[in-house]
């Protein structure tokens, strides 16, 4: 069955690589908000230019973010739409496990 799906996996692997990374985590975050251009995400995160581009590529080419070019600008928007909601649910169970290993700290 896996050989089978093996491509469908193989999909979904490169989406989690693709966010895989502290810097691209920020941006997806920040692109959840409403685009940025890439000037934009560049303050943001101290980094330079060549950098910020790159992680965006990672996750244009993994289908989370789409690119529009306007002049010399390049403005990036959220495209899988669900991560967002994906990141929230991640958020909770993290806080959830801070909360239980605390109480057990305490008691």
């Amino acid at each position: 069955m896996f050989r089978k799906n093996r491509a469908h996996y193989e999909r979904r692997s490169q989406v989690f690589k693709a966010l895989a990374h502290p810097a691209r985590l920020f941006m997806v975050e920040e692109l959840a908000a409403g685009e940025k251009c890439v000037c934009e995400l560049t303050a943001m995160l101290d980094l330079d230019t060549s950098t910020v581009s790159k992680h965006l590529s990672v996750l244009k080419n993994a289908g989370v973010v789409s690119d529009e070019k306007r002049g010399l600008m390049v403005y990036y928007s959220i495209k899988m739409t669900c991560v967002p909601g994906f990141f929230s649910c991640v958020q909770k169970s993290l806080e959830e496990d801070a909360r239980e290993q605390f109480s057990t700290w305490t008691a």
